[in-house]
C-alpha cells in the first residue's frame, strides 16, 4: 500500500484548509452557535467558487473529476474547524451514488447545480444505524406507469436543508432508490434537533407519485447501490472524525503545557501525559484504519471488512479522545462557550450516526462469522 500523496492532493488539502480555518475561526463559531443559523452560507459560497463543491463531478458536470481520496481530504479539514456546512450530505450522499449509478439527464439536473452551490443533495439511509425495530420503511408501487411512495425515515443527515433526497424503497422483496425533489406533493421533511443543531430531519412520504425518470440506476437494483454508497458515506464519516479528534488532542496539547498548577505546566504531570498518549494512540488507529478503508475502496478491493472496522474505531476511540480533551481541560471544558466543548459534541455525533461502535461491532463479527477467509484478512489488519 502506497499512501503517498500526489501534488494535486496535497494541494487540494492546502486549498481546503486555508479556506475552512480562515472562516470557521473560533470567534466566528462562537457568534454563529450563539445565533439562529443552522449552516454557514457564506463557506458555502466560497467552497463552491474555489471548485471544492464539484471535487468528485465528472468534467462533464462543472466539476474537477476526482475522486472519494480528495473528497475525504476536504472533509478531514472541514472536521477541524467543525465548520457548519452540510458537506458530507450533499457531495457523498447524494452526489457520488448520482455521478456512480445515476443517468445522463439525472447528473445534468443534479451534478452541475451542486457544483455551483445552488443545490443540496442528502441520502435517507439513517436507518442503516437503527435497530430494525426502530428503523422505519417506504414502500413503492407501481401504478398506471407511475411510482406512488408511502413511509417514512428518521435520521436524515441534512435533511431539512435538502433539494433532493436519494430514498430507498420496497417493492415485492427488492429494494429501488428513487431520487425525490423535496418539493414534491405528498413530500413532508420535519428537522430533527441533535447536539448539533436542526441538522437532521424526519422525512414522510405520503401518496409521492414518481416517474420511471426518478429511479437511481435501475428498479430492484437497490440493495446493490445501497451497499456500495455505505462503505463510502461510512469512509466519509471517519474522515470527518479524523479531523475533529486530531484537532482536539492538538488543542489539549497546546492547553495543558500553556495550563500551569504548583508552579509548573500541568502536561508535565505523569498522569496528564499518559491520558494525552493514549488519546494520540487512539487517533493513529482511526487514521490507520480509515486509510486503509479508504485504500481498498479506492483501488477496486473488496473493503467490507476494513470499512467496517474503521467505523467502530472512529465511534469508540472518537468517544475516548474527545472524553479526555475534555477532562484534561478541567472545569473550562465543560463551558458550552469554549471551543473545546464543540470538538466533543460533533466527535459524539459523528460516532452513532450510520451506527454506533457495538452497532458496529455486531456487524464486524457477523461479517467475520459469515466467511472464512474474509474473517482471515480482517484479522490479519
Amino acid at each position: 500500500m502506497d499512501f503517498t500523496f500526489t501534488e494535486d492532493q496535497v494541494a487540494i488539502r492546502g486549498l481546503a484548509h486555508q479556506i475552512f480555518s480562515n472562516r470557521s475561526t473560533d470567534e466566528f463559531m462562537l457568534a454563529f452557535d450563539r445565533g439562529d443559523k443552522t449552516y454557514d452560507d457564506e463557506l458555502w459560497s466560497v467552497l463552491a467558487q474555489q471548485g471544492l463543491l464539484g471535487m468528485a463531478i465528472p468534467e462533464s458536470h462543472g466539476g474537477t473529476g476526482l475522486g472519494l481520496i480528495e473528497l475525504c481530504f476536504m472533509l478531514e479539514e472541514q472536521g477541524r474547524r467543525v465548520s457548519p456546512v452540510p458537506l458530507y450530505a450533499s457531495l457523498v450522499l447524494g452526489g457520488l451514488p448520482i455521478a456512480e449509478f445515476g443517468n445522463c439527464e439525472q447528473q445534468k439536473k443534479y451534478l452541475a447545480p451542486l457544483t455551483q452551490g445552488l443545490l443540496k443533495l442528502t441520502a435517507a439511509i439513517g436507518e442503516l444505524g437503527l435497530a430494525d425495530a426502530a428503523a422505519g420503511q417506504v414502500q413503492a408501487i407501481e401504478l398506471n406507469g407511475k411510482w406512488i411512495l408511502n413511509g417514512s425515515l428518521d435520521c436524515i443527515p441534512d435533511g431539512p436543508c435538502a433539494d433532493a433526497i436519494i430514498v430507498p424503497t420496497w417493492s415485492d422483496g427488492k429494494q429501488t432508490l428513487f431520487i425525490v425533489d423535496a418539493h414534491s406533493n405528498g413530500l413532508t421533511m420535519t428537522a430533527q434537533t441533535t447536539s448539533l443543531g436542526d441538522n437532521q430531519g424526519t422525512l414522510v412520504l405520503q401518496d409521492v407519485a414518481l416517474e420511471n425518470s426518478a429511479i437511481l440506476g435501475e428498479a430492484g437494483a437497490g440493495e446493490k447501490i445501497l451497499r456500495w454508497l455505505e462503505m463510502r458515506a461510512e469512509v466519509g464519516i471517519c474522515a470527518l472524525q479524523l479531523g475533529v479528534t486530531e484537532e482536539a488532542l492538538k488543542r489539549t496539547a497546546e492547553f495543558t503545557c500553556e495550563r500551569q498548577q504548583f508552579g509548573v505546566p500541568i502536561g508535565s504531570f505523569q498522569a496528564v501525559a499518559m491520558q494525552a498518549a493514549d488519546a494520540f494512540i487512539d487517533v493513529e488507529a482511526i487514521r490507520s484504519t480509515y486509510w486503509l478503508a479508504l485504500y481498498k475502496l479506492t483501488n477496486g478491493g473488496v473493503a467490507t471488512a476494513e470499512v467496517r472496522c474503521a467505523k467502530w474505531y472512529a465511534a469508540d476511540a472518537g468517544h475516548r479522545i474527545v472524553y479526555r480533551t475534555q477532562h484534561l481541560h478541567g472545569g473550562i471544558g465543560a463551558d458550552m462557550d469554549y471551543p473545546i466543548h464543540r470538538f466533543f459534541l460533533w466527535a459524539k455525533h459523528l460516532g452513532l450516526m450510520l451506527g454506533g461502535s457495538s452497532i458496529q461491532l455486531a456487524k464486524l463479527g457477523a461479517l467475520l462469522a459469515s466467511d472464512e477467509t474474509v474473517g482471515l484478512a480482517a484479522l490479519e489488519v
